[in-house]
């Protein structure tokens, strides 16, 4: 598994991942240019996929493809044993462990990975996908084999959890990206019981292993149909994205879970004095209990650095005048 480094002109197809030394040196850039309160390890949710034998690649203008995706039943028999899972990912603890280290107690740093049926999508879609009809219609023709395969890459995922708390992560996120294709129905079917397994089996190994528990946090993109179902799936903190009003969000979890999100990204695009009234908004609405201000997804790659420092400066102002009153 080796990373292929593109020079300017050049337009060369890549294998995850990153070493170890290269993904130290990621997360450390954002601190060294905003005074953020986390990091967050720099690593991709298909290394999983990857380290059960599928070949995952990084297509220029495609982003990540499988050029061999499962299609048939048959096909869950090329997958390795999830048990081996861990100790192919390696070289994420290695970056895990050089990175707290670097860190010296700095900010937290935060591990995380793809829920089972996020990774099935890519896993049977071969790359992402508008619809993800090709993922669904196994749920719907093939349920047995897609709760075999979302078994799977749930004893594949925990190991990989508890190793990267081994390795010094001081927080877990659970990513279940495309929890929005499915309707409540299929959701509580395929996805939500491996959302919660994953959690509870964690914290299990976690005290067998005799290591401290660490916060955990689920973020299902545009999962707002199953707010309550993830604030009691075993997770301390539930993401959220844009399109949850936050006020409704705290109807839905009640008061004993944090709430994380959830400024919409674009809001990026605007001026620094609008990026201020939306952040204080945004906070006003969520109230300063348990409470972790953050935006509703990722950043995306033609967003001036300066209007994300204008989000950070902003989250602390208004933070700090909340705490006061």
């Amino acid at each position: 598994m080796t990373h292929s480094c593109e020079q300017p002109g050049e337009r060369k197809q890549t294998t995850l991942p990153f070493g170890a030394c290269a993904r130290q040196a990621v997360i450390y850039q954002p601190l060294r240019r905003f005074p953020l309160d986390a990091a967050i390890i720099f690593s991709d949710i298909l290394v999983v996929p990857q380290a059960l034998g599928m070949e995952v690649t990084m297509v220029p203008g495609k982003g990540p493809s499988f050029p061999e995706p499962l299609r048939e039943e048959q096909d869950l028999e090329r997958l390795r044993d999830p048990e081996v899972v861990a100790s192919e990912l390696g070289y994420v603890f290695q970056a895990i462990t050089l990175t707290r280290q670097r860190l010296a107690g700095r900010v937290p740093l935060i591990g995380f990975a793809g829920a089972p049926w996020t990774l099935m999508t890519y896993m049977v879609e071969g790359g992402g996908s508008s619809t993800m009809a090709q993922a669904k219609r196994w749920l719907y023709q093939r349920p047995q084999a897609s709760h075999q395969l979302l078994h799977i890459l749930t004893d594949a995922l925990v190991p990989y959890l508890v190793g990267q708390v081994a390795a010094g992560a001081q927080a877990l996120q659970l990513f279940e990206s495309h929890a929005g294709h499915l309707g409540p129905q299929l959701f509580n079917k395929f996805a939500l019981p491996y959302i919660r397994d994953v959690a509870k089996q964690v914290k299990a190994r976690l005290r067998e292993a005799g290591l401290a528990p660490v916060p955990m946090i689920i973020f299902a993109k545009d999962g707002h149909f199953a707010l309550e179902e993830l604030a009691q799936a075993g997770y301390e903190v539930v993401g959220l994205d844009w399109t949850v009003a936050p006020k409704k969000a705290r109807e839905c979890v009640g008061k004993t879970v944090t709430l994380q999100g959830n400024l919409d990204p674009c809001a990026l695009y605007a001026s620094e004095e609008e990026i201020g009234q939306l952040v204080k908004q945004m906070l006003d609405d969520f109230g300063p209990h348990r409470y972790i201000a953050n935006l509703g997804h990722g950043l995306y790659p033609d967003m001036d650095p300066e209007h994300v420092g204008a989000f950070v400066d902003a989250v602390h102002k208004h933070s700090r005048l909340l705490r006061q009153n």
